[in-house]
């Protein structure tokens, strides 16, 4: 994507445009077909690996929620957009318990949660003095070994623990299911969080990505997490700067 540069909308600046409302039509029609308001979802522009002028642009044209994998990566972007008084940061890839504290102090949102031991970490991690942090637990459905994530059989006991931690505040659940260009492979996986977080009262769900998001949407996703179908492409790393 191109940097502006002087007044007016530089091409790259008019491909987001174009692909932010080819995104909103998609996500208008899936709401519709569920009988839900659009206002009922937040998109999440996944914006990691690529630089920090990506979300500037992102934001000037009315996104307010970004997703970024690698806490040291967005350690180094902050700066950058630290000024964007309306943004939300949400780390939507594993937290390493190492990075408890970085992390609480750089996110709005940790949407990975997946253990008691980093819930009280990151609590830990907290100013007592500032607003409690908002959390999503990860849940694991899916078989594959690289999937991270808790399993179901351990949710009641974990949202017990994490209810008990005074700086965080617990808002709903995130999958990753397995990868396919198909969405109705991925739909199961969206109904059976979607039912697990009835069942435990939680209202949020973070669930579909580029490629299947309107099935998410279709089975009660509050969050879809966007990149390609954004941003296209992620860029190599040399090409961040």
């Amino acid at each position: 994507m191109e940097r502006r540069h002087g007044p007016g909308y530089t091409a790259g600046d008019i491909v987001l445009r174009e692909r932010l409302n080819r995104v909103e039509e998609r996500i208008e029609r899936a709401a519709a077909r569920a009988g839900r308001p659009r206002s009922d979802i937040t998109v999440i522009a996944v914006t990691k690996k690529f630089a920090p002028q990506v979300i500037l642009d992102a934001y000037a044209l009315g996104l307010r929620h970004f997703g970024e994998n690698y806490v040291q990566e967005f350690e180094a972007k902050h700066p950058a957009v630290s000024h964007l008084a309306e943004a939300r940061f949400h780390l939507i890839g594993h937290l390493q318990s190492n990075k408890t504290r970085v992390a609480a102090n750089l996110f709005q949102s940790i949407d990975t949660l997946d253990s008691e031991k980093l819930a009280r970490r990151l609590n830990d991690s907290l100013d007592p003095a500032r607003a409690p942090l908002d959390v999503m637990i990860e849940v694991k459905l899916s078989p594959e070994e690289s999937k991270a994530g808790a399993d179901p059989a351990v949710l009641p006991e974990l949202i017990d623990a994490i209810r008990a931690c005074p700086h965080l505040r617990l808002t709903g659940l995130m999958t990753m299911p397995p990868w396919s260009d198909d969405a109705e492979q991925t739909r199961p996986y969206f109904r059976r969080l979607a039912a697990l977080a009835q069942s435990a009262g939680l209202p949020h769900l973070s669930m579909g990505m580029s490629n299947d998001f309107e099935a998410a949407i279709e089975e009660g996703a509050t969050h879809i997490r966007v990149g390609t179908a954004l941003f296209g492409a992620r860029p190599k790393p040399e090409a961040l700067t």
